[in-house]
């Protein structure tokens, strides 16, 4: 795992003794009008929250795919280990008895720490969408750079709070462009396959789908890609089918038919909190300290390194700073918060050794959006599933695979809506800025253009032979294509460069990333399955070789 030359540096070579001897988770949905006055209820408090001073054995920043994975692989090889995560627990309702708000209603729980709305469909019928809420530290986070809105999941669970659920494996073919450097073989053996068990990836029942009302949408997107000549193709999702077929009679609470996706899922989704994160605090080795913040690591002169931590309040003010020790560090705080903390560890001199990759092939994972309005025949339902079951799949011949995705906004739109990925060979970078005490992201809209064409070869060829045209009043005036944002961020510490080929930062034993900044950019699927599987590889071989 590490290379002997740096095997010193940092933890100064925690042995395999003195490590042990202190062990004892966003689909496009449209979001529509409504703004909750109800009063903001108390964060719920968390168990046994890092105190300062504290030694830990193995710290996670984040709470994601990666980081859970981590965290719970560790715990189960007999490691403590502490998960420091910036979002909130998710764990206590609301004054409407729900934890999550609804995705056509957004209240002060939709948003972090924003003082309006910034959904990523803007307009609807010519009307704006946006609305004023109260700043608090909410589930999803549009985080602007130049050029583009990175939507992340804030909260213990991360991105899976706030996804669709669409857990796709990239065909086995592609799998050389997405990680060269990774043996196929034995991610297709051994790693998807734990990944998606651990995930609770399953598919949907096809009987009861070609006849639910929910799913009227899908049927439209069908009918449309075959009529085209292109491969409709049904993909696994981590929703609890049995609970929304109940949904569906009424026997239960909707969640998927109320629409719940955007800014969290009250009932169905099988989240990180009810698989991974549950088994890892069921180890008792696992602790998670929610509303805390890492700002700095560095090497401590007794070995292992010192992080810094800030607590945060629910309207995001720092309320304690806590130094405390770790043996080692996962980074796991997502493609851009790992890829934002590095770079800036190491411009200011505190992490100096690490190499000239970090912060480097960051890439959208070729995303972009649009909608088709179709004929007045072809009706897609006041009723739609918040979480897809299908896809487009032209990436062989146009490079692009297309999510038919939901727009559950409760009324007939007689609108299609895609959520395409496609293959965008633009990567940026990201950068320390000194005069604003920020990390910058080079990022330029006009790189989304080969986005927008390899949809195009869809989309464009659906509307010739349907007789139908683009919708322009989803992302602004006369605009059809949403180009300004993502929801899948990958790179920027990318592995076999800026790290090993596990995730091992060069430069320091005993720092590792296991999250989506390992990716380089792009996984021509929704990315969150490979995600895992990378983690579940990686973790196997730092538990096997550094412990």
């Amino acid at each position: 795992m590490n290379d002997p030359a740096v095997r010193g540096t940092g933890s100064k070579g925690v042995s395999r003794r003195g490590f042990i001897a202190g062990t004892g988770s966003i689909l496009g949905a449209v979001a529509l009008a409504g703004h909750a006055t109800a009063a903001q209820p108390k964060a719920a408090s968390a168990a046994a929250p890092i105190e300062a001073g504290a030694h830990v054995p193995a710290l996670v920043i984040g709470t994601g795919y990666g980081g859970s994975v981590a965290a719970l692989r560790l715990a189960q090889a007999g490691v403590e280990v502490h998960m420091i995560e910036m979002g909130m627990s998710w764990d206590t309702p609301g004054t409407d008895g729900k934890i999550f708000a609804n995705t056509t209603k957004p209240d002060y729980r939709s948003f972090w720490l924003r003082t309006r709305t910034k959904q990523p469909l803007s307009n609807f019928l010519g009307f704006p969408l946006d609305k004023d809420v109260s700043r608090y530290t909410g589930i999803l986070d549009a985080e602007e750079f130049s050029g583009i809105t990175v939507y992340q999941g804030r909260g213990v669970g991360g991105g899976s709070l706030v996804n669709g659920g669409m857990a796709v494996t990239p065909k086995r073919e592609r799998f050389s462009a997405v990680l060269p450097s990774v043996n196929a073989d034995e991610m297709y053996g051994t790693y998807y396959p734990r990944a998606n068990a651990g995930l609770g990836v399953s598919h949907v029942d096809p009987a009861w789908w070609e006849s639910a009302a929910c799913y009227q949408y899908a049927r439209v997107g069908r009918k449309h890609a075959q009529r085209s000549g292109f491969p409709f193709v049904f993909v696994p999702n981590v929703y609890d089918w049995d609970y929304m077929k109940q949904e569906a009679t009424g026997a239960v609470p909707k969640s998927a038919l109320e629409g719940e996706v955007l800014y969290g899922n009250n009932y169905g989704k099988k989240s990180l909190q009810k698989n991974y994160i549950a088994q890892a605090k069921a180890t008792g080795r696992v602790t998670i300290s929610p509303l805390h913040k890492v700002t700095s690591v560095a090497p401590a002169a007794g070995g292992g390194y010192t992080v810094l931590i800030d607590q945060i309040s629910t309207s995001g003010n720092t309320t304690a700073t806590k130094t405390v020790t770790a043996d080692r560090v996962f980074f796991a705080a997502g493609s851009v918060g790992t890829s934002k903390l590095l770079t800036k560890l190491k411009a200011t001199g505190l992490l100096p050794g690490l190499n000239n990759e970090i912060g480097k092939g960051w890439g959208d994972n070729g995303n972009v959006m649009c909608g088709r309005a179709n004929h007045m025949w072809d009706a897609t339902g006041k009723l739609q599933a918040s979480m897809p079951t299908a896809g487009i799949d032209n990436w062989d011949a146009g490079g692009a695979f297309a999510e038919v995705a939901p727009l559950p906004t409760g009324i007939e739109t007689y609108a299609s809506f895609y959520l395409s990925i496609t293959k965008n060979p633009n990567r940026a970078e990201f950068s320390w800025n000194a005069a604003t005490g920020k990390v910058d992201l080079n990022w330029q809209t006009a790189w989304k253009q080969p986005s927008i064409d390899a949809a195009k070869t869809i989309f464009d060829k659906i509307n010739a032979k349907e007789g139908t045209i683009y919708r322009t009043d989803l992302f602004g005036a006369y605009k059809i294509w949403g180009d300004h944002l993502t929801y899948h961020p990958l790179g920027g510490a990318v592995l076999n460069k800026a790290t090993d080929n596990y995730g091992c930062l060069h430069g320091y034993s005993g720092l590792y990333v296991i999250d989506g900044s390992l990716i380089p950019g792009n996984t021509s699927v929704n990315p969150f399955v490979t995600i895992t599987a990378l983690a579940e590889r990686n973790i196997e071989k730092i538990i096997a070789t550094d412990l």
